[in-house]
């Protein structure tokens, strides 16, 4: 059996969804394949979305048209957000999602799309049409459909795959091993081989998950209550806010509280004694991990002094009594983390559903991608998630929908033509556009030695990519490219004009110190000598626009002019007035460097001639062959000096 299309995704997951209804929506004849459409956009591990960096990305993918924001507000058990005592170039949205509602949602939100269709099956074969010698640019041949372990045949002119963890993904408990990409469900065999076969480099990594805990089994009255937040932050831009005054609760279900708890010395003396049966420490595990996210074993092992770690216990959902617990994730035998456990006086009669467990699994080496998500070694060939060596549903999402949009407009061409003639026809993103810009630049410039996840501080232009202003970065970009709906456009447009006039207002409206000081001295700040703006006012670290707008009328007038999201655009504005010295300036910087980013230099150079720069050097620019002078910049390895000499030689 045979079906044609413009756009194949292979995998259900965070990547798979947004590169599957990015594609659909841009206007290519899509099909998404999955191993179990039951379990769509599954939460392998804890049941959350957003938290720092990783909430900036999810605000991004809503600006620009994706889904995650929608399903994560529509299915949200407890909201925070997170960094609110430091600048808001950091202030990242959290919340805990209810996991079957989440995935109910995604399903209902892909069986809506015009043009999407959805295949239960499993990939085993790449079917690949070969040049028969390698072009300019590397590239061996073009990659034409998929074969299924039930022998359907898949052809379209872009080929996504977002397998997750599941390519020959191997579960660790203690000593014993067995193939599977989650727990209970199978791993995909010989795909990454079909892969592999045509030059593409694959490796191992590892990551794992904690154990489940039953919540009629915790004593709650030992631990400590994290309440969520109940204000009007959320994800997507597009989702009305209550009118704030009438106190109406924003959230479309049930709030439910996390509860925090630590591990003590009695905890540490059971695990130590299951290290030599670790499949960590034991040889069983040689594929690298994240260490940001260490198990509780590895935490023992780096950190020997520590006589307790904290440990975070969180709702699944709302009809549900399991419960997730951060903090605890572990490979070790099911008897010694159920004993452990056990030694914490919340848990001394806990229940347990399934133990927590590692997984390796195959990735390919990002570095053979372009930042179109497109392999430079086969043309037609995307890859976005887990398979390139990251970690975590929302780095996963943002490289799907970027790889979705790329596959649709590469299948919009007539012909498969080499890669040089297909960089005109790609939708990228800068790193001062976007953290998933960052995200994808780190990925094919730097590589990864362990699974990637971002942060805040990985981005040099952190004060451009807050979580507030994702719509005014990306929405009128996605919407002149075709993915953002007019509907999006309209309301980024309307909230554009508020905050606009907000600002307007603030800055040329004058305050006199007769009709402010006393008010001023109230909230704690030095007293006026002289007149000034609003603005001024405004920008001092100890005032906001919500309290200034309770002593001067006409600004309260201002930010209640907005008939719908008033707290979210007085907020925008506040933001835009308060830190517009540092906005500015960084914007200068950021200009800076595009003057490098407009240098190209891909195919310019014969590296491994150029002895005026070092080894290294040459070695990692033969290798990656840098679009640009700036992507050149940032690979690991070269120096300022070896940009210095590229210049000379291009007569820079």
């Amino acid at each position: 059996m045979l079906f044609n299309y413009d756009v194949i995704i292979i995998g259900g997951g965070h990547a798979g969804c947004e590169a599957a209804t990015a594609a659909a929506r841009m206007g290519a004849k899509t099909c998404l394949i999955t191993m179990d459409m039951n379990k769509i956009a599954q939460m392998s591990c804890n049941p959350a979305v957003g938290g720092i960096a990783k909430g900036q990305i999810v605000r991004e993918l809503d600006a620009l048209g994706g889904e995650m924001g929608r399903v994560t507000d529509a299915t949200t058990i407890q909201f925070r957000m997170l960094n609110r005592g430091k600048g808001p170039a950091v202030w990242s949205p959290r919340a805990q999602c209810d996991r079957e509602k989440f995935i109910g949602k995604w399903r209902e939100t892909l069986d809506g799309i015009d043009g999407l269709d959805i295949w239960q099956d499993q990939v085993e074969e790449l079917l690949v049409e070969p040049f028969g010698h390698e072009n300019g640019d590397g590239c061996r041949g073009t990659a034409v459909g998929v074969r299924t372990v039930w022998g359907v045949e898949f052809r379209a002119k872009s080929i996504v795959v977002t397998a997750g963890t599941f390519l020959n993904g191997l579960l660790h408990v203690g000593r014993r091993m067995v193939p599977g990409g989650r727990m209970a469900e199978p791993a995909v065999t010989r795909f990454t081989e079909s892969i592999t076969r045509w030059g593409i480099r694959s490796d191992r990594m590892k990551t794992g998950t904690p154990v489940r805990i039953d919540r009629r089994s915790v004593d709650f009255s030992l631990l400590e209550e994290q309440p969520g937040e109940n204000d009007f932050h959320q994800f997507s831009y597009m989702k009305k806010n209550a009118v704030e005054s009438a106190g109406i609760d924003t959230r479309t279900l049930p709030q439910l509280s996390c509860w925090l708890l630590n591990t003590n010395a009695h905890v540490h003396e059971i695990l130590r004694t299951g290290l030599d049966d670790s499949p960590l420490y034991n040889g069983q595990i040689q594929s690298i991990g994240p260490r940001y996210c260490p198990s509780i074993e590895t935490k023992l092992v780096t950190f020997p002094d520590r006589d307790q770690h904290p440990l975070f216990l969180e709702p699944e959902g709302i009809d549900t009594n399991e419960m997730y617990l951060n903090g605890f994730s572990s490979s070790m035998p099911i008897d010694i983390q159920l004993e452990a456990l056990r030694q914490i006086p919340a848990l001394r009669d806990v229940k347990i559903y399934r133990p927590g467990y590692a997984i390796e699994y195959d990735f390919f080496d990002p570095t053979q991608l372009y930042h179109s998500m497109e392999s430079k070694v086969l043309s037609g060939l995307f890859f976005a998630g887990q398979v390139n060596g990251t970690t975590g549903y929302e780095e996963a999402a943002g490289q799907g929908l970027m790889a979705g949009v790329n596959a649709a407009l590469h299948s919009q061409s007539t012909t498969h033509t080499p890669h040089s003639t297909l960089h005109t026809s790609q939708f990228t993103l800068a790193r001062d556009e976007a953290y998933i810009g960052v995200l994808i630049d780190d990925l094919v410039t730097k590589g990864v030695d362990e699974p990637y996840r971002m942060f805040t501080s990985r981005a040099e232009y952190r004060i451009l990519l807050r979580q507030d202003d994702a719509d005014a970065r990306l929405t009128e970009r996605s919407y002149e490219l075709g993915l953002a709906l007019r509907e999006r456009y309209d309301w980024w447009l309307e909230k554009k004009e508020n905050i606009e006039k907000i600002v307007h207002f603030c800055e040329n409206t004058p305050v006199k110190p007769r009709d402010i000081n006393s008010a001023l001295e109230n909230l704690g700040t030095t007293p006026l000598q002289f007149g000034c703006k609003i603005a001024d006012l405004i920008a001092r670290p100890q005032l906001s626009i919500a309290k200034l707008a309770e002593v001067i009328p006409e600004l309260k007038t201002a930010i209640l002019s907005p008939k719908n999201r008033r707290e979210e655009i007085a907020e925008a504005a506040e933001i835009k007035i308060k830190y517009k010295g540092y906005i500015e300036r960084e914007k200068l910087v950021a200009e800076k460097m595009h003057r490098l980013e407009n240098i190209r230099i891909k195919d310019r150079f014969k590296y491994a001639e150029l002895h005026e720069i070092s080894t290294e050097a040459r070695q990692k620019l033969e290798r990656i062959n840098p679009e640009t002078l700036a992507q050149a910049s940032r690979i690991p390895g070269v120096s300022p000096s070896d940009i210095n000499v590229l210049l000379v030689l291009l007569g820079r």
